[in-house]
């Protein structure tokens, strides 16, 4: 089974408006869209389209919520001009933990028949419960895979629609990093960067994972409460989600597709 789990750090450091840093463990799974059913079947503690401690929703991502999630994204690496027939897509994400979960960004990478990164998709989420894709290919060939995207998806209400995103992604045997960097103009504002080693997917590792970190996605959705919270004191502008979503559709850049409602996100 080639699906694993992930286990690091996510870093975020903010140089403007205020000047922050934070630093959190984390882990991941990182799924095999082929393998969902092995998955399922593997583990006592993860539940594929049925209740367990772990589950995986299908229409837990993409914009429209997806029913049958690897045919969704093959059908979308189509649209956006690839032939993706014999591609390996591998989703970098966190399930639900009792029925609840928040990803604030899950990475889809996707590789051809040879093994290269070709193509990885970025779907973010915001706590308006709205979703985008960036969908990214690599500038240049190499051993890292660097590609760039206009910023037009609200996240953060302490930066403004005017940035662009630099990020790399460095997938080898040992673990997997990703930074993602938000400058405005030449100016930095925002460096991310998740750095995450491998660990096999098994019944004890998912065990050692839920008691090592509990409730993650739980801590997730408090914790960016806690830090808007800091920032907010510390002086930082606030940039309200309307008047940011009108900037963007007036750039010309679409709008974010709402999911159903906040209860889906709570109901196993």
């Amino acid at each position: 089974m080639r699906s694993h789990l992930l286990e690091g750090k996510v870093r975020h450091r903010r140089a403007r408006p205020v000047e922050y840093a934070l630093e959190h463990d984390v882990y991941y799974f990182a799924l095999d869209l082929s393998e969902l059913d092995e998955v399922d079947r593997s583990l006592r503690l993860v539940g594929w389209k049925r209740r367990n401690v772990l589950q995986f929703r299908d229409d837990d991502h993409w914009p429209v919520p997806a029913s049958d999630l690897r045919a969704t994204v093959l059908q979308h690496l189509r649209a956006e001009g690839e032939d993706p027939s014999g591609w390996r897509i591998t989703l970098v994400t966190n399930l639900r933990i009792l029925g609840y979960v928040f990803n604030p960004a899950s990475f889809y990478l996707c590789r051809d028949a040879e093994g290269e990164l070709r193509v990885v998709v970025i779907e973010v989420h915001n706590t308006h419960l709205e979703r985008h894709l960036y969908t990214l290919r690599p500038q240049a060939a190499g051993p890292r895979f660097v590609a760039s995207m206009q910023k037009d998806f609200y996240v953060s209400p302490f930066i403004d629609m005017d940035g662009r995103y630099t990020v790399h992604v460095a997938d080898g045997p040992a673990g997997l990093r990703i930074a993602i960097n938000e400058r405005q103009g030449d100016v930095p504002v925002l460096s991310t960067s998740l750095v995450l080693t491998r660990r096999p997917l098994t019944d004890r590792a998912v065990l050692r994972m839920l008691v090592s970190h509990p409730l993650m996605t739980h801590r997730t959705i408090a914790l960016i409460h806690v830090h808007a919270w800091r920032l907010w004191r510390r002086g930082a502008r606030f940039q309200r989600h309307g008047a940011a979503v009108a900037t963007a559709q007036a750039r010309g850049t679409g709008s974010p597709q709402p999911h159903a409602s906040a209860a889906r996100q709570m109901v196993p």
